[in-house]
């Protein structure tokens, strides 16, 4: 195991090169993807997976339908946490903080990227309402086809992206018979506090 030396990133950089070197290691699934957890109106946890796409010192950016339970308890509370795990390399990467929508210039940016269908199925799928069958998606999916036909795509008004700033990340390296490696970062002003944790 190799130890971290957290002097030699800021938390946001070290999630970058963590990413980039286990996708350099055949990755088996998109180093991008990370548990995002919210907490409801009754202050109760809600965790699923997201992409987080762009990630710079500023923050971590991930984007979904605004409409949807997650959009809609990070407007009621806007705490939250990302979590990621590196599989071939045995690194764990925690952030905590407050999420702020993007501008819509923003999230034009990034849905213009996005593949065709994925566009076309943000105007069809109310996300996280009760659906009768698959069958209605489907169907609302090729009204949206016939609605587009020939033409962009634009973003849904209900659909753009957020930035998680950390006030908070832990790095957790693992380490043979469980004497994992840990580094806290604590956002203190402009600057970090560094603290090493038993595993």
């Amino acid at each position: 195991m190799t130890l971290i030396d957290p002097t030699q990133h800021e938390p946001v950089s070290l999630f970058l090169a963590e990413r980039d070197r286990a996708r350099a290691m055949g990755e088996p699934w998109d180093a991008a993807s990370a548990a995002l957890a919210t907490v409801d109106s009754h202050g109760a946890p809600s965790v699923r997976f997201v992409l987080v796409k762009h990630a710079s010192p500023e923050g971590l950016r991930f984007f979904t339908n605004r409409e949807s339970d997650k959009g809609r308890q990070l407007a009621n509370d806007p705490r939250a946490a990302l979590a990621f795990h590196f599989v071939t390399t045995g690194v764990q990467l925690r952030y905590e903080g407050r999420v702020t929508p993007l501008s819509d210039a923003e999230s034009d940016v990034y849905f213009a990227e996005r593949p065709r269908i994925s566009q076309l199925g943000a105007w069809a799928s109310s996300q996280s309402r009760p659906l009768a069958s698959r069958a209605e998606l489907e169907a609302r999916l090729h009204e949206q086809e016939k609605r587009f036909e020939g033409g962009d795509v634009p973003r849904p008004p209900h659909w753009g992206g957020y930035v998680l700033v950390p006030e908070r990340a832990e790095h957790w390296n693992e380490g043979a018979f469980r004497l994992h490696d840990r580094v806290r970062f604590e956002r203190e002003g402009s600057a970090w506090k560094l603290t090493r944790l038993n595993p």
